[in-house]
């Protein structure tokens, strides 16, 4: 039998190992990106850095051919526990021929014509268009007012402005997140609020973007979580709410794989249905929205950090 000393001993030991184990836990799962394009609250620790690339990819329109891609590398640093700031650089690279189906969206009424996100209206009359470089440079922060960790729900308030050669915009997003099953399970909520100033045609067009982000997802694996994501999405004429010309929704799953030194995570989501409102008529066909949209979106973040 233990004395009673010896007990004492035994569990404080028994406790610090436990408290290591969570600490070094929760070390490795900080700043993981778990969805596509859902913000979560999993922020970089003080003094800590990571470098992230993105690649989303959005494919298909009415008919014919568009490929938009888009490149993001990004460096985030832990100002504080709270806290999280980073820097992007953007690319870009589109390649599209004849996917437009409505005549309005075109010069010269061809049916169909080359349009789509990224393309002048010069384009329209062409067989097909292709674009490559860098777009810009984007700048974020996020401020975690409560750990869903440690609060029912955690909250976050997210800043990114942009600037651009296909567009300026700043973007903003309230982050709410709740944890359950010891942290097994996310649920994660964004309210995102964005003014864009499109450059790439000849006319400026200038637009509100107002989109409601939620999904989940659940570590079914040690080092595995997988999820759905949706996307409740509205564009508005100028700046303000005032005139809506789209909405649109998409939903698709995400995978995503995490290691101490690197993580990895992979999604897709799927347009649903959608429609349009003068002025943004011409931009719907079909029962979908496509200007900056197509039927399906793919995106693949890979997560380094140091």
């Amino acid at each position: 039998m233990f004395s009673k000393s010896q007990q004492c001993k035994k569990a404080l030991r028994v406790s610090s190992v436990l408290i290591g184990f969570f600490c070094v836990s929760s070390l490795t799962l900080a700043g993981e990106g778990n969805f596509g394009w859902i913000y979560g609250l999993d922020l970089q620790p003080k003094g800590k850095a990571e470098i992230e690339q993105k690649l989303q990819l959005v494919r298909g329109q009415a008919a014919g051919t568009y490929d938009y891609w888009q490149g993001r590398t990004e460096l985030e640093y832990g100002l504080t526990n709270d806290i999280q700031i980073a820097g992007y650089l953007n690319s870009y690279s589109i390649n599209s021929a004849k996917n437009y189906t409505n005549p309005e969206a075109c010069d010269q009424g061809v049916n169909p014509c080359t349009g789509g996100y990224g393309l002048p209206g010069s384009a329209n009359t062409l067989d097909q268009y292709h674009a490559k470089g860098i777009d810009g440079i984007s700048l974020e922060s996020i401020w975690r007012i409560s750990n869903p960790v440690t609060s029912p729900v955690g909250l976050g308030i997210y800043l990114e402005p942009t600037l651009g050669r296909l567009k300026d915009a700043f973007e903003g997003r309230i982050i709410l997140q709740s944890n359950f099953l010891d942290d097994k399970l996310q649920l994660v909520s964004n309210i995102m609020f964005e003014v864009e100033k499109l450059k790439f045609d000849d006319d400026v067009i200038e637009e509100t973007v107002f989109d409601i982000l939620a999904g989940f997802t659940y570590r079914i694996a040690p080092k595995w979580t997988a999820g759905l994501e949706y996307r409740f999405h509205n564009d508005f004429d100028g700046y303000g709410f005032g005139n809506q010309t789209q909405r649109a929704h998409f939903l698709g799953p995400n995978l995503h794989y995490a290691t101490k030194n690197w993580w990895l995570t992979l999604a897709m989501r799927s347009q649903i249905g959608g429609q349009c409102w003068e002025p943004g008529t011409a931009e719907c066909s079909d029962g979908k929205v496509w200007d900056s949209h197509g039927n399906n979106e793919y995106i693949v973040k890979v997560g380094v950090p140091f």
